[in-house]
């Protein structure tokens, strides 16, 4: 989206909000969303087998039948959840028939779409990450290897649902990611690679609400990849998270706006690029100090579980001012002083050959500090729950501390029950001390 000159004075009333996507971020920011006074009614498209809002059955990537449904239900604000869908072009649709969006258009998405294109903005603005080289054939790529002689990152350019990274340990084990990614593992998101020199230090998620030039931050967080425990196993979509993440204090928070964030919305608008979405940067606290990973154009999943319950209630308001370009006008945003936790439970498979169609029982009762958000669940014809993804449920609490936050998540988690459920046991391992 070029940068647009709509920044209303005021901004309209919010009543009716339209989500869109299918899995446990959105379950998320319906359930939070829904808290906020003004709202009457939230739908979500699609939804799954666990969504409490008025499911649509319209397909994320239909800009077509989204944008009937909006003026059809009058609806006022659309918050995009998925990155797919914003790569391609939905808040741009959406834009173009007068709708309010949060989610950038698939200008600012490329931050995610494409990371060869966020590596070179990075450079350009001369924000801190690693030496990465851009390749699109595999003798380029073996070239580069043989030439730095050194285990490296290796990164589908592409979307590739959070699976696309190999932090390899070998040179062998470089060499084997890159011919996998050229013999098509990742279709055509692996057409192209970025080959990148190994950082060290703790991960942390840092996510900025960004009205195209202003930004409000959310507590840090920190997101558990690898399938098994002690961080073991392939990269998953995110087996579990908590936050606020003690890496980073509020000056640390502020140093990252100041040399990381500032700087990438600055080389957005020097772009044209109006980015009216969340900024979701992943960091790595080096001892050279922060560096960034990688950037997201959305809510980390399953991040954004975890930190929806410690946003007050004024969180629609505030995507509203972002989606009109006037965070200024709207209210502070307050945070909850708890500590939050959130365990996944996956179905036998994840996250290479996932199985589907178990049946689901639940005996959880959920509270003001406990929350079950369905991602993986359908409703068969006869209305049972049954399992369709690999990421099948997230069980969320918040505590006085971690301790207190993961016991009670871990609890609820044994009233979750599905044949072949898997889930991390040590997820919060860095800040628990049960």
């Amino acid at each position: 989206m070029a940068i647009s000159s709509t920044r209303p004075n005021t901004l309209p009333a919010l009543r009716r909000l339209l989500i869109v996507g299918s899995g446990g971020r959105e379950h998320a920011l319906s359930w939070g969303l829904r808290r906020c006074p003004s709202v009457d009614a939230v739908w979500i498209a699609p939804g799954n087998g666990g969504t409490s809002a008025q499911q649509v059955s319209i397909a994320e990537t239909d800009a077509e039948r989204l944008v009937e449904h909006c003026r059809t239900e009058a609806i006022d604000l659309v918050i995009v959840g998925p990155e797919a869908p914003l790569a391609a072009g939905l808040a741009d649709s959406l834009r173009d028939a007068g709708i309010a969006v949060f989610g950038p258009g698939a200008d600012g998405a490329q931050l995610e779409a494409s990371k060869a294109w966020a590596k070179q903005l990075m450079q350009d603005a001369g924000i801190p990450t690693a030496r990465h080289w851009a390749v699109s054939s595999e003798a380029d790529a073996l070239a580069v290897l043989e030439q730095v002689d050194s285990p490296l990152v290796v990164k589908a350019d592409g979307l590739a649902a959070g699976k696309g990274v190999t932090v390899a340990e070998s040179i062998a084990e470089t060499k084997a990611a890159i011919q996998e990614a050229f013999g098509g593992r990742f279709g055509v998101a692996g057409t192209q690679l970025v080959l990148e020199e190994r950082l060290q230090g703790p991960e942390v998620s840092v996510f900025a609400l960004c009205d195209g030039e202003r930004m409000e931050l959310l507590p840090p967080a920190q997101d558990h990849k690898r399938l098994e425990e002690g961080d073991r196993g392939p990269n998953t979509g995110g087996m579990g998270a908590y936050a606020p993440a003690p890496l980073l204090d509020q000056d640390g928070l502020e140093q990252v706006r100041r040399i990381v964030l500032e700087p990438t919305v600055q080389a957005l608008r020097g772009r044209g690029i109006d980015y009216r979405g969340v900024i979701y940067a992943g960091l790595m606290l080096t001892d050279d100090g922060p560096q960034v990973i990688e950037f997201n154009c959305r809510f980390g999943d399953p991040e954004c579980q975890t930190l929806v319950p410690l946003l007050g209630p004024e969180l629609a308001l505030v995507l509203q001012a972002c989606a009109h370009g006037r965070l200024d006008l709207a209210p502070t945003l307050t945070i909850d002083n708890h500590c939050s936790a959130c365990i996944v439970a996956a179905a036998k498979g994840y996250p290479t050959a996932t199985r589907t169609g178990d049946a689901i029982n639940l005996s959880i009762t959920t509270d003001a500090q406990l929350q079950l958000f369905h991602a993986g669940t359908r409703r068969d014809p006869s209305g049972a729950l049954v399992s369709s993804g690999g990421r099948v449920l997230a069980v969320v609490a918040q505590g006085a501390d971690f301790d207190q936050a993961f016991t009670a998540a871990y609890g609820g988690l044994e009233q979750v029950h599905f044949d072949g459920i898997h889930y991390r046991r040590d997820i919060g391992h860095q800040v628990r001390t049960d």
